[in-house]
């Protein structure tokens, strides 16, 4: 389904931005329904004596499409250029492979970037078909006419008078996980509504590909997992991708009839991973990163780190790294006091606050024996560029 926006009237917010909205603009229903639903995407001040009695919106660190009611959508719009978008997920979700940034870079909008997206997964899930899905054994139980595989002999004996007999065998299938999270990934992108009159030709000759051979079914982004083997190692990547729309499109808000569903992006997660595989490509073989690490406090009590560097000859932990999608004028007290704690629980020396952009007052100061520094890793320009610079930073 592609959104019409000759039905649907778009508000645009930039992230982090604040927008105000006449009472007219935004019908009182759609701001409850923006409010209890997407209170964590965008904050909603109602008209009152503050706000001039007018609507106050201000996305929170996502951007995407939410589809309010059939008639209102909004759109939140990233600060970062598109094309780093790409180059952030391009690290992020390990899609290097796909090489999807040569001519793409030329997108200027949040559709662009959707849609093409969505054209270069259908067309790389189109070529695996032509070379033939992955398929398996799977072992299956099944009324029969005829006698296949082990027979059920209690049964039989049981009950004489049915002409079918239970068997019990295996089928040589393309019906499994691998090929069924590609058909989920490829349905959700079709009701969508974002696709345009250009790529839903393309998304929906993929699905029909695999529709008869998979059927539709509910996956997770748990199922991109593991699963992979030397025979069906290329699939990886396609999982990646899928795990990008399965992580971003969020089909659980979906309203009656209306079926174009929320699509999302969590930035601050986005930077986090982006920040991390970047590390992991970069750096020198004598640090070791690790991500989300669990510290176990006590009881029911514990924390996750975001990156913690470890020395590689001696296992331990030089920095911890907890990046911050935002932009303050400085770090605030909550940050360092949580980076500090994890200082402490890891035994570390150097913890370092990460932003996108650069603050107006920095921070490098010494808590105890513990450094605590505020660097950025830029998203304003070249990515590669910004990060050899934060790199060079850190390690200095």
């Amino acid at each position: 389904m592609d959104m019409n926006p000759t039905q649907t009237r778009i508000i645009e917010l930039i992230e982090y931005e604040k927008k105000m909205f006449s009472v007219d603009e935004i019908p009182n229903s759609a701001g409850v329904e923006l409010y209890e639903k997407y209170k964590n995407q965008v904050d909603v001040e109602f008209p009152n004596y503050k706000t001039g009695n007018k609507w106050q919106l201000k996305a929170k660190g996502w951007v995407g499409y939410i589809p309010i009611s059939p008639e209102l959508g909004l759109k939140l719009q990233p600060k970062v250029p598109i094309k780093n978008l790409f180059g952030m997920l391009e690290y992020a979700y390990s899609l290097k492979s796909f090489r999807f940034l040569e001519g793409l870079m030329d997108c200027d909008s949040l559709e662009e970037f959707y849609n093409c997206l969505a054209q270069v997964l259908a067309q790389k899930i189109i070529e695996r078909c032509r070379k033939g899905l992955y398929r398996t054994y799977l072992p299956k139980t099944k009324q029969l006419a005829y006698v296949r595989g082990r027979l059920n002999v209690r049964e039989l004996i049981q009950k004489p008078w049915n002409v079918q007999v239970k068997c019990s065998y295996e089928e040589y299938t393309a019906d499994i996980v691998e090929n069924q999270i590609l058909t989920w990934t490829l349905f959700n992108i079709g009701r969508s509504g974002f696709c345009s009159e250009r790529v839903s030709p393309t998304v929906r000759k993929a699905y029909h590909t695999l529709q008869g051979l998979v059927t539709v079914q509910p996956c997770s982004v748990k199922d991109c997992s593991e699963l992979y083997n030397r025979l069906n190692e290329d699939y990886r990547v396609l999982h990646n991708f899928c795990r990008f729309f399965l992580e971003n499109t969020v089909p659980s808000h979906e309203r009656g009839n209306h079926k174009v569903l929320p699509f999302l992006v969590d930035m601050a997660r986005l930077y986090e991973l982006f920040v991390a595989e970047w590390l992991k490509a970069n750096l020198s073989p004598n640090l070791i990163i690790k991500s989300q690490e669990r510290v176990n406090l006590g009881e029911n009590l514990y924390f996750k780190t975001d990156l913690v560097l470890y020395d590689a000859l001696t296992a331990k932990p030089r920095y911890i790294l907890d990046t911050k999608y935002k932009t303050p004028v400085s770090p605030s007290f909550q940050d360092v006091a949580q980076v500090v704690a994890y200082a402490v629980s890891k035994n570390c020396q150097e913890v370092i606050l990460v932003y996108p952009t650069l603050l107006t007052h920095s921070l490098d100061k010494f808590i105890g024996d513990i450094r605590v520094r505020s660097l950025t890793f830029s998203l304003d320009d070249n990515l590669n560029r910004a990060g050899q610079t934060f790199l060079q930073k850190l390690l200095s």
